[in-house]
């Protein structure tokens, strides 16, 4: 028994942790029930591509904006810029989000340049092949078509270019402080009415004299 006013002691020491760990025996043969499905899926939707097309986007928050994923789907005004309605890119393979909406012309120009490189890779079957109308694809087109059977990849297509080569700083620089610089700036903000107010006073004093 402990002394004073202490915590009773009930130590568990028979846990049977033996009885509760995980084990992972199943994971070789999922990894083939998966690639077959991926077979039987490709079989399925051939000539098709596996997957749509997904756009470039950045994460959300500061944290994973610098970081590009796939998207759910194009916005209505990448669809517009590349040419597209949403019911037609739909048919063809493309993921389409009526909810995103873009917020710099950069990903607008980055996607919709995605979206017409996709379309003159793009081999559109003819439901009349002896009759094809425009934009499909004809017989030899059709003969030389090759399915994706791979994700579309997600890159940055932005080039980082670095604007000025490294060079030493200057005295001016060195003795720059941006601290202090924005310190002041704040300050100036701050007092900014209160400055002005003790001007207008000390002008109206000195008309009067």
């Amino acid at each position: 028994m402990p002394i004073h006013n202490k915590v009773l002691s009930n130590d568990h020491f028979r846990k049977h942790w033996q009885m509760r760990v995980r084990t992972w025996f199943n994971q070789p043969a999922r990894k083939i029930r998966r690639r077959n499905n991926r077979i039987e899926k490709a079989a399925k939707v051939f000539p098709r591509p596996i997957a749509s097309l997904k756009p470039i986007v950045r994460g959300s928050t500061i944290r994973y904006n610098m970081k590009v994923r796939a998207g759910r789907g194009f916005t209505l005004e990448e669809l517009k810029a590349a040419g597209l309605t949403v019911q037609y890119a739909r048919t063809i393979g493309i993921a389409v989000d009526t909810r995103r909406v873009n917020k710099s012309q950069q990903s607008l120009t980055l996607n919709t340049q995605r979206l017409k490189n996709y379309q003159s890779k793009l081999v559109l079957f003819p439901r009349k092949v002896n009759a094809p109308k425009k934009g499909e694809a004809t017989k030899e087109e059709v003969s030389k078509a090759v399915q994706t059977l791979k994700p579309f990849t997600v890159k940055s297509a932005i080039a980082v270019t670095c604007e000025q080569t490294p060079r030493k700083p200057t005295e001016a620089e060195k003795k720059f402080s941006a601290y202090a610089t924005l310190k002041s700036a704040d300050s100036k903000a701050k007092t900014v009415g209160i400055r002005k107010k003790a001007a207008e006073i000390k002008a109206a004093k000195a008309a009067e004299k």
